[in-house]
């Protein structure tokens, strides 16, 4: 369990440490645009009102998106504390947390999550930012799913 407290601790001040540099300190908020690797990294500064990729941005969700964000926080660490797992479950478990609970404090704090990392690749202009916390969630969620289950697979299980 420290493992994933420590894991989601981690990503949590790495997700809030890089926005509070980029956005504010670059004053990426004013500039909208620094072209960091040109033609491959370009911090391009994004409002995600919505969920993923900013689906549902138009409706007032701050609140339910908040409450889902903490639920399923919630429910991963009662799950993996009550199941177990490897250190891999653990890490992705915090990966998934640290990176849910950061953007949960960017939409208290500013309604939306400050989304600024762009990667474009061969000539293919990707109008889509994300952050560090929307990296965690994602590679959290599919550690999950690769490191939980049946516990044939390696995993030992738990004992009361």
């Amino acid at each position: 369990m420290r493992l994933m407290f420590w894991t989601a601790g981690l990503i949590f001040l790495a997700d809030q440490l890089t926005k509070w540099l980029i956005v504010h300190r670059l004053d990426l908020i004013t500039r909208q645009f620094i072209e960091v690797w040109p033609g491959f990294v370009t911090f391009r500064m994004a409002w995600n009102r919505g969920i993923n990729f900013g689906l549902f941005a138009e409706f007032d969700a701050r609140w339910v998106l908040i409450g889902i964000a903490l639920v399923i926080t919630g429910f991963v660490i009662w799950w993996i504390r009550r199941e177990g797992g490897s250190r891999w479950t653990y890490l992705s478990a915090g990966l998934l947390i640290g990176g849910a609970l950061g953007n949960v404090v960017d939409r208290v704090l500013y309604g939306a999550v400050a989304d600024f990392l762009n990667v474009t690749c061969c000539g293919i202009d990707n109008p889509f930012a994300f952050n560090i916390a929307d990296i965690a969630v994602f590679a959290g969620a599919i550690g999950l799913i690769l490191f939980t289950g049946d516990s044939s697979k390696g995993r030992p299980k738990k004992t009361a």
